[in-house]
Formats: structure tokens, C-alpha cells, sequence
């Protein structure tokens, strides 16, 4: 049954096969580290169990207290959408929106596997991070899309997604976590 996960090896040949499905649209794959001196990572590179196992341990330490980032990066926590070995998506919660992201970008990013698009998965892993936001203290959680991504509309409006306007070509809007 899919789920969302820390990265994980245990999906190294399905994420690859994932790499070369997204082409050029390859940044969802998650090999562009926000961490301060992180080079982002090549298909080639990945492809080694070293350099992959690399990446992973850099991706998952983006939401390490102290660690770190990039200039005009947040800290983030990064989850794989998996189902066994199967590696069939990413989602990004950023845990605040600074200067960079406040006006264009969300807390919560995703993307789905081109092979895996149209079964929901989206919806679910959307449905399955506003807890994990919550527990960041994040209530409401600012979620975008372009305005003609009709899959993402559907998905976060599925979410409980309230509009609150368009800008800049994205829909934005503000989906309740359920924070305490």
C-alpha cells in the first residue's frame, strides 16, 4: 500500500526509472539539496549506490535543526510517496515561508511519478502531510498551483483547499492541518 516515507535506498532503481520518466522536469526528484554546499546530484551520480545513498542522507537532513541551507532557503522536510520498492512521488513541506516563497510558493509542494499520475496519489499524499505540517506548527498551510494544473486544483481542493486568490499564473490557497 503506498505511503509517505523519510528517503529511503530501498527505492534506488524504481527512483531512477522515476528520473528518466520526468526528463528535463527532473527537480521534483529531489536531487537539488537546499543544504549549504550541496551539489545537485547528476542521473549519472545517482545511478552509483554510494552517490545515491549520498543523496538520500542529504535530502532527509534538510530539516535537521542547525543545519545549514542554501541562501534564500528554508528548512524543509522531504517524503517519498513509495509502495514497497516502488518509488512513485515526492512532497516537500516547507516549515515556514520567507521572503523567496511567501508570495509564489507553499508550504507544501509535491509531484507524481508521469507513469503514476491520474490515481489519486496526489490527493493522498497531500491528505497524508497535513498532519505531519500540524505537527510543525503550521495551520493553515499555504498550497499553490498553476492555473492550469487541473489534477493539482482537484487535489488540494479534495484537501479541504480554500482559494484564496490568483497570482502570478498560480492558484494559491490555505488548507486547514488540523493542528491542535
Amino acid at each position: 500500500m503506498p505511503r509517505l516515507t523519510t528517503p529511503t535506498v530501498d527505492v534506488h532503481q524504481s527512483f531512477l526509472a522515476a528520473w528518466d520518466e520526468f526528463g528535463l522536469d527532473s527537480r521534483w526528484m529531489g536531487a537539488r539539496s537546499v543544504v549549504a554546499g550541496v551539489p545537485e546530484w547528476t542521473r549519472e551520480q545517482a545511478a552509483d549506490p554510494s552517490e545515491f545513498a549520498a543523496m538520500v542522507a542529504a535530502v532527509a537532513s534538510e530539516a535537521t535543526p542547525g543545519t545549514a541551507l542554501g541562501p534564500d532557503m528554508l528548512p524543509q522536510t522531504v517524503l517519498w510517496y513509495v509502495d514497497g520498492a516502488e518509488w512513485l512521488g515526492r512532497l516537500s513541506i516547507r516549515h515556514q515561508l520567507g521572503p523567496a516563497f511567501a508570495e509564489v510558493a507553499g508550504h507544501i509542494t509535491y509531484g507524481v511519478r508521469p507513469s503514476y499520475r491520474r490515481r489519486g496519489y496526489a490527493s493522498a499524499m497531500l491528505r497524508e502531510s497535513l498532519p505531519v505540517a500540524a505537527a510543525l506548527g503550521i495551520d493553515p498551510a499555504r498550497v499553490t498551483c498553476l492555473v492550469d494544473n487541473v489534477g493539482s486544483r482537484k487535489a488540494i481542493e479534495a484537501a479541504g483547499g480554500v482559494l484564496q486568490d490568483e497570482y502570478e499564473g498560480k492558484l494559491r490557497y490555505w488548507v486547514a492541518t488540523g493542528r491542535a
